[in-house]
């Protein structure tokens, strides 16, 4: 069970200290060091935190499988993958939540596309990536790693909520107010309305699904996503 506890240990770590140094450690540990040897602990903090997951997943036991995929799970799979494919490309546009250069937050005048979906489509992207993973591969190792990127997104999400109304306490607001956490809150509320994904977001999200599924083919020796139907 050693590789179970290695992952699990560095799944903890990668997880607790990417919340710690990015929010409530950050600005006292920048002042006390500076920007680049904190970014320096940073990353070899997370470098640590990771190469412990990859050593114990590989030394993990492979277990058997939580439950039976059929049909239905491969099917709802593949389509929640293209939305948070669409979610994610579109996210790489007029996103208020990216950093900045100069510091500033660009609060777009209207919730539109993705955004109208939810204010963090990246963040429910990862955590989308991470419960089809789950349930199309359900073995003890796999799910370690797939929550750890559940809740480091979606907790993520809820502590830069914090962090921007702290930056911007009218305009982060007002961007809140308009939009919603969950998916689709806000178009069911009726604060947002469906539609203006665009060309990218749908292009995009299309294209990186495609290939994102393809390449577990070469890389994991199956076929995911739609390419499960059509390759023998």
């Amino acid at each position: 069970m050693a590789g179970i506890d290695l992952l699990a240990g560095g799944a903890a770590a990668f997880v607790a200290s990417h919340f710690a140094l990015s929010h409530p450690l950050r600005r006292p540990m920048v002042r006390l060091m500076g920007e680049v040897a904190f970014m320096g602990v940073y990353s070899l903090v997370a470098f640590v935190a990771l190469g412990a997951m990859i050593f114990g997943y590989h030394d993990a036991p492979d277990t058997a499988p939580l439950w039976t995929i059929g049909t239905a799970i491969w099917s709802l799979v593949t389509v929640t993958m293209l939305l948070a494919s669409i979610l994610l490309i579109g996210s790489l546009i007029g996103n208020p939540a990216l950093p900045d250069p100069m510091g500033r937050i660009a609060i777009p005048s209207e919730a539109r596309g993705v955004f109208a979906i939810t204010r963090h489509p990246m963040m429910w992207a990862f955590a989308l990536w991470g419960a089809c993973h789950i349930l199309v591969y359900p073995v003890t190792r796999n799910i370690i790693v797939a929550v750890a990127m559940i809740v480091l997104a979606l907790g993520g999400a809820a502590m830069q909520d914090r962090k921007k109304a702290a930056l911007d306490p009218v305009g982060w607001p007002s961007w809140v107010a308009r939009t919603s956490y969950w998916p689709f809150a806000a178009i069911i509320a009726g604060r947002a309305r469906m539609g203006g994904l665009g060309l990218v977001a749908w292009l995009g999200g299309v294209a990186f699904w495609l290939a994102a599924t393809w390449v577990h083919i070469p890389a994991a020796g199956y076929a995911a996503g739609i390419w499960h139907w059509m390759m023998p």
